[in-house]
C-alpha cells in the first residue's frame, strides 16, 4: 500500500504503555481470559478451545509490557498506518453518509497495550480488535499483527488496514442502527445456535462494509499495489471461524460460529470491493 502520504486522523487516542493499560495487564490479563473463557462455554463452545483461550491469556500476562514501555520505533510507524488508514474510513463514510443525506460521526480509534477499559468493560488483547458500541470507539493492541503475520499466516500492510476497515464497518453498523436490532434478535433467540447465527450475519457485513472502503479508498486514493487484496482475503481466510476452530481443536463446529467461516468472510469482503456500495452488503436477506 502507498499510504505513506496519506492525512492522519486526529481521532486516534494513544493509551500504548500508559499507566492505565498495564495496571489491567500482568496476571489480571491471566484472570481476564479465565472470564472470557467461562464465557465462550456459556455461549456453547468447546472445552478445548475455552481452555485455549485460558492459556492464550496467561501467556499474554506474561509476555505484556510493563506500564509507561516506550513503544518500538516499529510499533509508533505502525501506528502512524493505522491514523492514516482510519483518516481515509473517515473521509470515504463521510461521502458515502453524505450521499444519502445523513452525517458521519467518526469513531475514536484506541491503542492500548495488553488490556483496556472501554464502555464495553475490561477486555485482554488475547480476544483481538473489538469495537465497543457504548463508546463509540474501536480497540486494537498493535501486537495483534505480529500474530496476524506469525501466527495466522496473514502478513502485509492490506490485510491490517482490512482489520481496522472491519472494525470501523462495525460503526457504520451501530450508526445505522443494525447494531441495536441484532441485538435484540439475539436476545429473543430460542437457541444458541440461532443467537449466533444473528451475530455471524453481522460480522459478515461488516466485513463487506471494509470491502465497499477498500473500493472507495482505491479510487480516491490510489494506494492498492499487486497483492493487496490477495493480503485481506488471505486475512478475511485466516480469521474465519472454521480455520481457527480447526488449528484449535481439530473440528470444526458450525452452529458455534459467530464471524463466519473463511469462504463466507472473504466472498462478502469481495462483494463490497467489487461493488462498492452499502446496498450490496445485505447479509441479512441472503447468505
Amino acid at each position: 500500500m502507498r499510504w505513506e502520504q496519506g492525512r492522519r486522523s486526529e481521532n486516534v487516542e494513544d493509551r500504548r504503555g500508559s499507566r492505565a493499560s498495564a495496571s489491567l495487564g500482568g496476571g489480571a490479563i491471566g484472570c481476564g481470559s479465565i472470564v472470557v473463557g467461562l464465557i465462550y462455554l456459556a455461549l456453547g463452545g468447546d472445552p478445548g478451545t475455552a481452555l485455549q483461550i485460558v492459556a492464550a491469556g496467561q501467556q499474554a500476562a506474561q509476555s505484556a509490557p510493563a506500564a509507561n514501555t516506550a513503544p518500538s520505533k516499529a510499533d509508533d510507524e505502525l501506528a502512524a498506518f493505522v491514523s492514516v488508514v482510519l483518516a481515509s474510513t473517515e473521509d470515504v463514510w463521510g461521502k458515502l453518509f453524505a450521499a444519502q443525506g445523513a452525517r458521519y460521526t467518526p469513531p475514536k480509534l484506541v491503542l492500548f497495550t495488553g488490556k483496556v477499559e472501554s464502555a464495553c468493560g475490561r477486555t485482554s488483547a488475547s480476544v483481538g480488535p473489538f469495537y465497543c458500541p457504548g463508546d463509540e470507539k474501536a480497540y486494537i493492541d498493535l501486537s495483534f499483527y505480529r500474530e496476524l503475520k506469525s501466527q495466522l499466516g496473514a502478513p502485509g500492510d492490506f490485510a491490517q488496514a482490512y482489520v481496522i476497515a472491519h472494525e470501523i464497518g462495525h460503526h457504520v453498523q451501530n450508526l445505522l442502527g443494525t447494531s441495536e436490532k441484532v441485538a435484540r434478535k439475539e436476545q429473543a433467540a430460542k437457541s444458541e445456535a440461532e443467537a449466533n447465527s444473528w451475530s455471524v450475519k453481522l460480522e459478515l457485513q461488516a466485513d463487506c462494509y471494509a470491502g465497499v472502503w477498500a473500493h472507495h479508498a482505491e479510487n480516491q486514493l490510489h494506494w492498492l499495489e499487486k497483492g493487496d487484496i490477495g493480503e485481506a482475503m488471505t486475512a478475511a481466510k485466516a480469521i474465519g471461524d472454521d480455520t481457527l476452530q480447526k488449528a484449535g481443536q481439530g473440528y470444526v463446529v458450525p452452529e458455534s460460529f459467530t464471524h463466519g467461516s473463511s469462504a463466507d468472510r472473504m466472498r462478502w469482503f469481495k462483494a463490497g470491493m467489487d461493488s462498492g456500495r452499502i446496498d450490496a452488503c445485505d447479509t441479512f436477506g441472503k447468505r
